[in-house]
């Protein structure tokens, strides 16, 4: 459960994420869910000057310690404010855009997220749908989605939409991908996967329209979908390696939002916590 109504009316002011504010809007919720306490509430994507504000967070820890919720978390846009966060000792989760185009959170967050035992969330991993491999340069989208309006960052953060990548150049990536994905997988599920070899990541939060959808990205998470030659245990390990070298030259510095120092590395153990 994330404040998001709250963050859509404070956008531009912080000051309004009050503990009597944030603790309405938790009443409400837990009395529609039928609950006494929500198991983890996020402060979805706050504005900025928040993570720098202790009240906000102390308001946070308040409502945990009464009892309405048992944990709480932040969805961040950056790495920066992600770190900022984790710095409040209530703050047991993070919530971020982290996928094979987007990979900067695994340089250091990802290190201090385990060493303060903070669970990380992972959204937007199929970039916007751009890592399904079902896009190509003749589709089109609704003028109501931000994948149409956004993609310069006209509306909010440009990283939410493709991960920050241009399309075309998004789509060329996707083309020299196709040949890492086992025959008995999809690329969907393949970039699902790698995410969870890394084993900062606590869980990944696919978007899915139909049930078939739903069970296709359930089964990237137990390998069942990653038999064929690039096997569920080794799908990080030899996809990270190749990954980079066709990304490197492709996506430009400014778009990528991770470092070529990450190149050196090898992928972490495989973990599906």
């Amino acid at each position: 459960l994330s404040f998001r109504n709250l963050v859509n009316l404070a956008k531009q002011d912080p000051a309004l994420f009050t503990y009597e504010n944030l603790r309405g809007w938790l009443e409400r919720s837990r009395e529609n869910l039928g609950v006494e306490a929500v198991d983890l509430v996020q402060l979805h994507c706050p504005p900025p000057d928040t993570f720098y504000l202790p009240e906000v967070h102390e308001a946070c820890s308040r409502l945990v310690e009464e009892g309405l919720a048992r944990s709480y978390g932040v969805s961040v846009e950056k790495v920066e404010e992600a770190l900022k966060a984790i710095e409040y000792d209530g703050v047991t989760t993070i919530q971020l855009i982290f996928n094979m185009l987007r990979q900067r959170p695994a340089e250091l967050f990802f290190d201090q997220a385990r060493r303060r035992d903070v669970g990380v969330i992972v959204r937007v991993p199929l970039a916007s749908g751009l890592l399904t491999g079902k896009f190509d340069r003749n589709s089109t989208f609704a003028s109501d989605d931000h994948r149409a309006y956004n993609r310069q960052g006209e509306e909010f953060d440009r990283g939410e939409t493709f991960s920050g990548v241009d399309y075309e150049v998004g789509l060329e990536v996707v083309e020299e991908l196709r040949p890492l994905v086992p025959p008995d997988a999809t690329l969907a599920q393949l970039a699902l996967r790698w995410i969870l070899t890394f084993d900062a990541v606590s869980t990944v939060i696919p978007g899915a329209k139909t049930p078939e959808q739903a069970r296709a990205n359930a089964a990237a998470a137990d390998g069942s979908a990653t038999t064929g030659p690039v096997g569920a245990g080794t799908i990080g390990v030899a996809a990270i390696w190749t990954l980079l070298k066709i990304i490197g030259p492709i996506v430009p510095a400014s778009a990528r939002r991770w470092s070529p120092a990450l190149s050196a590395r090898p992928a972490a153990r495989p973990s599906c916590r």
